[in-house]
């Protein structure tokens, strides 16, 4: 039970860091969880603030909170947000130089980082093993959980091994959090992280403002081409299943008149990144992108996710779609 006087200082919190006014769904409960120091297994669709429910701890309990996320983009676009909120969030992952590192594991172990976000890699280190141990760890968050799952589809062998890891590093509470987990990949998650006795919290997973739509593949570039005409200026992620479709389709799209960025694996990192870049400064409208793109990319005014080929698991189309409308408003979900 959460003690009204306790309630009224999370929510000071939560003004004071972030600047909202409530909680939504399951968060205080799950927030109040984690500062109790009990195992958490949250299953929440995207874009109901999975995120803020270790944010919010980290900044409370004392010590470092270590975030296990799957994607360099991903550990970039959080922590330049919480960055902007004035909290002091960084990532170590192989884009940082020997230097950077140095520094970056000083300032972690003298207390003045409160969340670190690593890539599951750089746990298999002897080295980060022995720097986190200095450093006060207060938990473990594992974003993305799903990609332990062989079941799962987005799985990850490096998550497999995090386990091991966490177990290196003492008993210490552990969040795992996921927009997508049918009961086989829960199950097997928990098997795999020893959280058996998590207490497990599960939001419905229907997304009131999105609206889905088939449409059968015929003429299907005169179609796209038409729909982005009558939503022109909105901003919208279209996924294929090919890097050369992604290149064609962004191509056409110029051709027509539109801002758009290719994005795929097939191009350089800093291509990569100023094309995310762009599409989050609103210097572009649209990306098309392969399932490179979009794991955790946090923009709440995507209006329209199109699907120009048909993804190749529900659980996938579910997490693609779940990015359109993240602000609660219409979003338009389009599949060929």
């Amino acid at each position: 039970m959460i003690v009204a006087e306790e309630k009224d200082t999370l929510r000071e919190k939560l003004k004071e860091l972030f600047g909202y006014t409530t909680f939504r769904g399951n968060q205080e409960v799950v927030i109040r969880n984690i500062l109790e120091g009990k195992n958490t297994f949250v299953i929440m669709p995207t874009g109901a603030g999975k995120s803020l429910c270790y944010q919010l701890p980290a900044m409370i309990k004392d010590g470092l909170a270590v975030v296990i996320s799957p994607l360099i983009a991903l550990m970039k676009n959080q922590v330049d947000q919480l960055n902007a909120y004035g909290i002091n969030a960084r990532f170590l992952n192989s884009t940082l130089s020997k230097s950077e590192i140095t520094r970056l594991k000083k300032d972690c172990i003298n207390g003045d980082v409160k969340l670190l976000y690593v890539a599951p890699e750089s746990l298999n280190k002897e080295e980060y093993i022995e720097f986190l141990l200095k450093a006060n760890v207060s938990f473990i968050a594992i974003d993305e959980a799903h990609c332990i799952s062989e079941w799962g589809h987005d799985f990850r062998p490096e998550y497999r091994k995090i386990k091991s890891m966490i177990a290196q590093l003492g008993n210490m509470p552990v969040i795992a959090l996921t927009a997508t987990a049918t009961p086989k990949v829960q199950i097997d998650i928990q098997k795999n992280l020893q959280m058996e006795d998590a207490d497990i919290f599960v939001s419905s997973f229907n997304r009131k403002n999105l609206y889905y739509e088939v449409r059968p593949k015929k003429e299907t570039k005169k179609q796209l081409i038409k729909f982005l005409k009558d939503n022109k200026g909105k901003s919208g992620i279209i996924y294929c299943l090919s890097r050369k479709k992604v290149e064609e389709i962004a191509q056409l799209l110029n051709v027509n008149g539109f801002k758009a960025v290719p994005y795929h694996a097939g191009l350089d990192a800093d291509v990569r990144v100023k094309n995310q870049d762009d599409f989050l400064n609103e210097e572009v409208d649209i990306v098309v992108a392969t399932i490179a793109f979009g794991m955790g990319i946090d923009k709440p005014d995507v209006r329209f996710v199109i699907h120009y080929d048909v993804p190749k698991s529900l659980e996938g189309y579910y997490q693609e779609t779940g990015r359109a409308g993240r602000d609660g408003l219409e979003g338009i979900c389009l599949m060929f």
